[in-house]
């Protein structure tokens, strides 16, 4: 049964750019001139030339403003002109000649600075000054919302992230990958970023840093060297109270501050932060599943069959994949096929969900693009170093040649505290 914390819970989608205040929307001056209709084509093609807008393509040059008894009056953008800024000497001898050719009167007017995100902006904008408006040419499943289905799926796995995060009697972050089109869990993981290790021979964090340590039973030690303060978030539906140190991505930089204290028996890993770790396995399972000459005496890999599903899976949509298979039990029999009838690998996490308690670090964040995971769900804030949406929004950067959907399933601390009393500590 569903744990009744998330029954009054909400999705929101965070979107690439941050939300500007509808009607306080940042704004720059511009140079601009009440123009005869008659030589509106050639002044714009002129300007075009003379004074192109590069930073504020998204305005247009042109204003039509219809006055009383039918008139029409255009005006056209000259130039951009600093703020306070209320002389033309600085603009380029060209535009002042058009300027004197065409007997302009130029003045100084506010256009909106940056390119309207939705419908409801794009109309705010256009009262002080015309723009355009692209609408988004993808839609991910739930930017517009969610069915009741599919909103309870999410709280059940995000619901499995948070008593996972919690399930070791240290409260750390934890990842859960999923693949939607089975609803069934592909990988999960904790931090690993500080442990025990039962190797006494590897005694240096130096290196054990640089190869794989064997983890105890416990990957994660009490943070009782840590000395940073309280974590908060503003919102009255989500206040953390707890500092939560251990969470690797919030701060993410604290291994190093750990050193000092190590013992012999005490190892740090600055990249096993909760979202690497279930890359990692994912990709372990990947390698056992569609095995190669090279890894085919690969160790076998315990599968998390947890939440099973009929329908085919998975469903990763890239050009290498030739055949789909049913489940995990059909991939491990494809298994013991000869090696001329080996499966191709899945490219990575394609068309994968991933739940994590806390919003990724910027490494995370680019490690799941690498990924080319699909949509991902966080629960609670990471102000300190947050890279989809608390300090940066690595999902709105044009550069990157792979864009996933962020979401925040809003949820009280209390959720949080509820999984954590509920796990059985031992």
């Amino acid at each position: 049964m569903m744990n009744k914390q998330f029954d009054t819970c909400e999705i929101v989608h965070i979107p690439e750019k941050e939300p500007h205040d509808l009607h306080n929307q940042p704004t720059e001056f511009v140079f601009a001139s009440a123009i005869d209709p008659q030589n509106a084509n050639h002044i714009v093609r002129r300007l075009n030339q003379i004074a192109p807008l590069e930073n504020l393509r998204h305005v247009k040059r042109i204003q039509k403003k219809v006055l009383e008894r039918g008139q029409v009056q255009l005006s056209v953008i000259l130039c951009a002109a600093s703020e306070g800024d209320n002389q033309l000497d600085s603009v380029p001898p060209a535009l002042q000649e058009l300027i004197s050719s065409f007997q302009l009167s130029p003045f100084i007017t506010k256009v909106c600075k940056y390119a309207a995100t939705s419908k409801e902006e794009w109309q705010e904008q256009c009262k002080i000054w015309p723009t355009s408006y692209h609408p988004r040419t993808y839609n991910i499943d739930g930017i517009t919302g969610f069915s009741d289905e599919n909103s309870e799926c999410i709280f059940k796995f995000m619901q499995s992230a948070m008593e996972l995060a919690t399930s070791d009697g240290v409260v750390v972050n934890a990842a859960v990958i999923v693949d939607p089109s089975a609803k069934q869990i592909i990988s999960r993981a904790r931090d690993q970023v500080f442990a025990w290790s039962t190797n006494k021979e590897n005694s240096s964090i130096d290196s054990s840093c640089n190869r794989k340590s064997e983890f105890s039973s416990s990957d994660v030690i009490s943070n009782n060297f840590a000395t940073h303060e309280s974590f908060q978030v503003n919102e009255s539906n989500n206040q953390l109270k707890q500092p939560y140190t251990g969470v690797a991505c919030l701060y993410p930089w604290q291994w190093a501050k750990q050193q000092l204290h190590s013992q012999s028996s005490y190892y740090c890993h600055p990249l096993r932060h909760a979202a690497m770790v279930a890359v990692e396995s994912s990709a372990a399972r990947d390698r056992y599943i569609f095995p190669s000459e090279e890894n085919n005496g690969e160790k076998p890999l315990e599968l998390d069959h947890e939440n099973p599903s009929s329908t085919s899976s998975p469903a990763k949509r890239q050009k290498t994949v030739c055949t789909t298979v049913e489940n995990d039990d059909d991939q491990l029999k494809a298994r013991n096929q000869s090696s001329n009838q080996l499966l191709e690998r899945p490219y990575l996490c394609t068309g994968y969900d991933i739940y994590l308690v806390w919003e990724p670090c910027t490494m995370c964040a680019m490690a799941l693009v690498h990924q080319r995971i699909r949509r991902i769900f966080y629960a609670f804030p990471n102000r300190n170093a947050g890279a989809l949406g608390s300090v940066h929004r690595l999902q709105g950067e044009k550069s990157l040649n792979h864009h996933y959907a962020v979401f925040r399933v809003l949820l009280p601390e209390e959720a949080l505290h509820k999984c954590h009393t509920e796990v059985p500590q031992t």
